[in-house]
């Protein structure tokens, strides 16, 4: 095949490109290596933790910025936000992401997604009053609303949400 020069009109033949295609579609599946059929599963679960999680986190910003800005305490703002966005997760995991787990009981999981979600918080509220106070006493740079928002929102919320993802995964929605 010669090289196309882009300034030279040429066609192309759509029939031929359109049966390549095809004869592609339809080509043997690969067996896959053993193990990655798991991996992809894993990787599926994530995604819709993910969007769920992400779906929790514009919630939980927008009360947390709100109340920040009504001048609650920022441990009690966190807290509220916390809570309604961890019902919106819950509702989120337990009916999409994790919904071709066997039910175990709604009490028995949402007890359980709550405590769970109870620990995710006071990993956050550690991270927001270790900056707020802690930091903060020393240099008021981390007392300022960015340097909370930071610690609960990027910093908190990632710790959080590495524990949740485990413990709702293996514990919570078990198999």
């Amino acid at each position: 095949m010669s090289p196309v020069d882009p300034d030279e009109p040429h066609t192309v033949d759509i029939a031929s490109a359109t049966a390549e295609v095809s004869a592609a579609d339809h080509a043997p599946d690969v067996e896959t290596p053993r193990g990655l059929g798991r991996f992809r599963h894993l990787v599926h679960e994530l995604g819709k933790f993910g969007t769920v999680g992400g779906i929790s986190f514009i919630v939980d910003t927008a009360i947390f910025l709100t109340l920040q800005k009504a001048d609650f305490e920022p441990l009690t703002a966190a807290t509220i936000s916390m809570v309604i966005a961890a019902s919106v997760a819950f509702v989120g995991n337990r009916f999409w992401t994790w919904r071709d787990r066997e039910r175990t009981g709604l009490r028995r999981e949402y007890s359980l997604y709550f405590i769970f979600n109870l620990i995710g918080l006071l990993i956050t509220l550690a991270c927001l009053g270790i900056t707020t106070y802690g930091l903060g006493a020393i240099w008021p740079v981390f007392s300022s609303d960015g340097a909370e928002f930071v610690a609960k929102q990027i910093v908190g919320t990632g710790l959080g949400t590495l524990f949740r993802f485990w413990a709702y995964r293996n514990i919570v929605f078990k198999k």
